[in-house]
């Protein structure tokens, strides 16, 4: 989110206008639904919605797609499952990439996260996401889950996993979050998140709490 304040410029979306900033890529180490930043400023009341987004087959409104259906039956094809067979064939391979985008499709359904990679190295499973798009405000409810899919390819191949590098091609805010993402920032400053484990803010007021999230760390 401070990415995307410190260096966005206005655009438009289907949603309405946007603060849009230029790629970004980074990785993430360890991550779970029981984070302290995610405890003290999560949206509880949205993940299992996103987490649904995940695992489930069928696409679950509002969304207009399934990670699910396109990781586990995109064409007919159960793209986790091939991962583990051609990782455990051939753990040194660079190929154990999977797309998440079909040829021709309505552009509105046109997924956020493209694409996947895996890699075995150092005896651990290291996984790339690449989303053509994300909402740095939301952004923790599609990392989270990504980690259990990471967690789901490393179990089958009884490995432990590595980091998870993330790729945005176009990070972005809408205008309308832009004040509370500002006072999210302000308080992460204040309370050093980042640098250890978050105390809980005592002027976080507790009707607005539920909308606020903070960078994954």
């Amino acid at each position: 989110m401070r990415h995307v304040t410190n260096n966005g410029r206005p655009a438009l979306d289907d949603r309405g206008p946007i603060i849009e900033a230029p790629a970004v890529l980074f990785e993430i180490t360890t991550l779970a639904w029981d984070d302290p930043v995610l405890k003290c400023y999560g949206d509880v009341g949205k993940i299992p919605l996103y987490a649904s987004k995940f695992s489930e087959r069928s696409i679950v409104p509002p969304f207009k797609y399934s990670y699910g259906g396109r990781l586990r039956q995109l064409l007919g094809v159960d793209q986790l499952g091939w991962i583990v067979d051609v990782l455990r064939s051939k753990p040194y391979t660079k190929s154990g990439w999977i797309s998440l985008t079909v040829p021709g499709e309505q552009p509105d359904a046109v997924p956020c996260l493209t694409s996947l990679a895996f890699r075995l190295r150092a005896g651990r499973l290291a996984m790339t996401a690449a989303f053509r798009s994300q909402n740095a405000f939301t952004s923790y409810l599609n990392y989270v889950p990504l980690r259990g899919v990471q967690s789901e390819v490393a179990d089958g191949l009884a490995v432990g996993c590595g980091s998870m590098r993330i790729f945005v091609d176009v990070p972005h805010i809408y205008a309308a979050d832009s004040a509370t993402v500002g006072r999210i920032l302000r308080l992460s400053e204040r309370d050093g998140l980042g640098s250890g484990d978050p105390a809980p803010s005592p002027d976080l007021d507790p009707a607005p709490s539920a909308d606020l999230a903070v960078p994954v760390r």
